[in-house]
């Protein structure tokens, strides 16, 4: 049963551009612009006419922007729940700039030493990641862990909840590492690390949407009947200011945006592609958690509900109940 017909999450790709070069990802292995100021007004403005609630400027890395604070304040003027991911290279430059402004701020940080860290990330960030975690605490900012998961890091989870997340009082959240294309390989979560996954969620100041192991479990999205809603949820947006479609690792489609994203989304051409959401060859065994996270909330059904007590769960630790729920 459907229970939101809009979409309710924007990724937008500020740029393409990185820091780093993680062993999980080939986005910033991409040539790539930076949005435009006048651009995002516009298309955040649309944003929420389509009921658009929370909007992710990403990338690449996103506070490589050199307007990412003007962005983010457009955002929140539009009344939109803000959340940045960041290898936290460059937070120190930013925090004073960014304070307040991010709603659901967050620190990737995947091993308890720096010498794996800085592997995994082909960028020596794991000090900066420590000291941006004091910074923004200084500045009464409450940032997450965000931890990918891979079966050779699992061991570490136990040291960053202890070292990193217990004492600083901040959420870990746990991300467990999904393919696309030929990139990583999430078959690598084998029954053993999913069991591992779980029993770590039930743990104080931790998050993780046990729907993710659940479709994990049941071999990802089926083209025959599937789960994902990711064209129908998710607004993804990219740095030269075109609508991606389906979704931007299998984008099929981009449609230039030209200051007119709401009557765009709504033209036939998009709503075509939006319903070919999860149906599409490539889309067969997708477990990709960025689309499918809104997924399993628009629509009431096994995942929804194995998702239900983290989302909850989440929502208690970071007292965002009233965020959640605004309209």
């Amino acid at each position: 049963m459907r229970l939101i017909s809009h979409p309710v999450l924007c990724n937008y790709y500020v740029t393409y551009r990185c820091n780093a070069a993680c062993s999980f990802c080939d986005i910033w292995e991409r040539p790539s612009p930076y949005v435009t100021l006048a651009n995002a007004e516009q298309n955040l403005h649309d944003l929420r006419r389509l009921g658009v609630r929370v909007v992710d400027f990403t990338g690449g890395e996103p506070l490589l922007h050199r307007q990412i604070d003007q962005l983010l304040a457009l955002a929140k003027r539009q009344k939109l729940i803000t959340t940045l991911t960041t290898n936290g290279l460059l937070y120190p430059k930013w925090a004073e700039r960014l304070r307040g402004k991010v709603d659901m701020l967050h620190f990737s940080l995947d091993y308890a030493d720096a010498e794996r860290h800085n592997a995994a990330r082909g960028v020596a960030c794991f000090d900066k990641v420590m000291e941006s975690i004091q910074i923004a605490r200084a500045l009464g900012e409450r940032p997450d862990i965000l931890f990918t998961a891979f079966p050779d890091n699992l061991d570490h989870i136990g040291r960053v909840w202890e070292e990193v997340c217990l004492p600083n009082d901040l959420v870990l959240i746990l991300n467990p590492v999904f393919s696309y294309g030929d990139v990583a390989d999430d078959a690598q979560l084998n029954a053993d690390a999913l069991a591992t996954l779980r029993a770590w969620g039930k743990r104080k100041n931790v998050y993780l949407n046990e729907a993710f192991l659940q479709l994990r479990t049941d071999g990802g999205n089926h083209t025959a009947a599937p789960v994902c809603r990711a064209g129908s949820t998710t607004v993804v947006i990219s740095p030269e200011n075109t609508l991606v479609l389906p979704c931007y690792h299998l984008g099929q489609q981009e449609f230039p945006i030209e200051n007119q994203l709401y009557h765009l989304y709504r033209t036939e051409a998009v709503q075509r592609l939006v319903a070919q959401e999860g149906r599409l060859p490539a889309c067969e065994g997708c477990t990709i958690n960025c689309y499918m996270q809104p997924s399993f909330a628009v629509e009431m059904n096994r995942y929804w509900w194995k998702a239900l007590p983290s989302t909850l769960k989440y929502n208690y630790m970071k007292g965002t109940w009233k965020q959640l729920f605004a309209r």
